[in-house]
């Protein structure tokens, strides 16, 4: 028993070592850029290995399954939104101008963007691993939308009588709409722009200053 736990330190130690996290970081990234190429379903673990330089075996010591690297980017996207998006959470008006902020940034990243776009889609289907996150995501990012609208409307800032959480639809609706069409024609295609365009518009509607 001793010897086990004493394992299981080291063991410990290794994943926790900065060349293991490195490493770590070396095969998520690898399999974001399958996933967004093959989606999931269709990557194949091993091709991920090859990418970063490892046998099967090897990536297996990290990630013991496909699942498990998914539910790993899965939780560091949370994480990244997270720390981005709670910067604009104070008030309406620097919730809808830090959604511009965000398009702007994730107009830098297109492979992370459209590897989460198949993701999404591919959650649809019955049974897929990331069903539940992707479901959980939408309903918190609804709700957290919705709050803040609510907020407004108790300090006078906008018309009682908006509805908040129809405008929360709304405006992920209108994110992954000008998301998808960016994606299809990233030359042609402005989807800041877009974004921008419309936060203005509702900005005004809602007799805000821009």
């Amino acid at each position: 028993m001793a010897e086990e736990e004493k394992t299981d330190r080291i063991e410990k130690r290794r994943r926790q070592s900065p060349k293991g996290e490195e490493r770590r970081a070396e095969i998520l990234a690898a399999a974001l850029r399958r996933f967004a190429e093959d989606g999931y379903q269709n990557a194949a673990i091993g091709d991920i290995a090859r990418d970063v330089g490892l046998s099967l075996p090897g990536l297996l010591h990290h990630f013991p399954t496909k699942v498990d690297l998914l539910l790993a980017i899965l939780a560091k996207q949370d994480i990244d939104s997270a720390d981005f998006i709670g910067h604009f959470r104070s008030d309406l008006r620097s919730l809808l101008k830090g959604m511009v902020d965000i398009f702007r940034r994730n107009a830098g990243m297109i492979e992370v963007v459209r590897a989460f776009a198949i993701l999404n889609a591919e959650s649809l289907m019955k049974d897929h691993p990331a069903k539940t996150w992707f479901l959980n995501r939408t309903a918190r990012m609804q709700n957290d939308i919705a709050v803040t609208f609510e907020r407004a409307i108790a300090e006078g800032s906008i018309d009682g009588g908006v509805d908040a959480m129809a405008m929360a639809a709304e405006l992920i609706a209108m994110m992954d709409g000008l998301q998808m069409l960016w994606l299809r024609q990233p030359d042609r295609f402005d989807m800041v722009g877009g974004l921008e365009a419309y936060v203005n518009r509702l900005l005004t509607s809602l007799g805000l200053e821009h």
